[in-house]
């Protein structure tokens, strides 16, 4: 556990204290209902760059703007009554729509990665959204962790990823879902997923009438956020898809359903969304143990959120 002097309890005045961060160009690491971000004002490029920096992302892999007010998305993207009807419907909570953009200010080219689109979603965490609001601004913010690795559902493993290098982690418990958001791309007429997450394939088509689709895209051109064929990994190998049967003797193993031999369970009742909340809290577990070399995984069900899990566990099993 890495010890800093920069996690802050969740008060007015601690909020008001990271907004400044956020409009002085600073970096504000805070909780939202899926993951922690690593927060900069959208519109000051050297904030933003310095995400990349600390994160050691590469500039080619867009962010994601957070805004806090349905209204403000019309004069920061392209929207028609689809987008607005998805955005009433779901916002706030963990679905990003990936729009074009309103106009190609080009103080929004790094967030966009100098693509014509822009990635926006509003967070289903009241902490989230004081912090945007008291910032006068949308803050772009991809998981705060270094690149490619498990992304961050408490305050603790922001501080173990990214030290002092954040000038603020604002402490607003663990998030609640645990895995990232869904990305949704409506620049077209159909609906793709570009991103599997928090947000159901079922709920949308339930909410919309029409089918889906989805897409992992392109991993040497991102159109979006985790589109990469390695992410989301561990610090050691891991393998998926594992029955209890065929686990080896190095590996330290993550059950799923009934199992007597896991050593940690995402869900004894085979819950899907306890899965969701629990998969990188154990993963950084499994990671950190001493006796093992290894990590392997359970099968996971492809319905609901474990679409998000098996995208997650695939990419972070992923080897060059």
């Amino acid at each position: 556990m890495t010890v800093t002097n920069n996690i802050y309890s969740n008060t007015p005045e601690n909020t008001a204290k990271a907004a400044d961060v956020i409009k002085n160009g600073g970096l504000v690491a805070f909780p939202t209902d899926t993951v922690y971000g690593l927060g900069a004002n959208v519109y000051d490029a050297k904030a933003v760059a310095s995400i990349f920096a600390v994160k050691q992302r590469p500039a080619f892999d867009p962010l994601i703007s957070h805004i806090a007010d349905i209204d403000f998305l019309q004069e920061y993207a392209q929207t028609d009554s689809r987008v607005l009807d998805l955005a009433k419907h779901f916002w706030p909570g963990p679905l990003t729509f990936v729009l074009k953009r309103k106009d190609q200010n080009p103080a929004l080219d790094l967030v966009c990665s100098g693509l014509p689109n822009i990635a926006v979603r509003m967070p289903n965490h009241q902490l989230a959204l004081d912090l945007i609001k008291a910032s006068g601004t949308p803050i772009a913010a991809p998981s705060a962790n270094k690149f490619k690795c498990i992304s961050p559902t408490t305050a603790q493993h922001v501080a173990d990823s990214l030290g002092n290098e954040v000038n603020m982690i604002l402490d607003g418990g663990a998030c609640k879902i645990g895995v990232e958001t869904t990305i949704i791309d409506l620049t077209t007429s159909q609906i793709v997923i570009l991103r599997a997450g928090g947000l159901s394939k079922e709920d949308i088509e339930k909410f919309t009438g029409e089918k889906v689709f989805v897409s992992s895209g392109n991993s040497d051109k991102p159109s979006a956020p985790g589109q990469l064929l390695k992410h989301y990994a561990p610090k050691i190998p891991m393998r998926i898809n594992v029955s209890e049967n065929d686990v080896k003797k190095d590996e330290f193993y993550i059950g799923f359903g009934k199992s007597e031999k896991a050593h940690l369970n995402l869900s004894v009742d085979g819950n899907i969304n306890e899965a969701a909340s629990n998969l990188f809290a154990y993963m950084r577990i499994a990671e950190n143990q001493k006796k093992y070399s290894a990590i392997a995984i359970a099968p996971i069900p492809n319905n609901g959120l474990g679409l998000a899990i098996n995208d997650r566990i695939r990419r972070a099993s992923y080897v060059d």
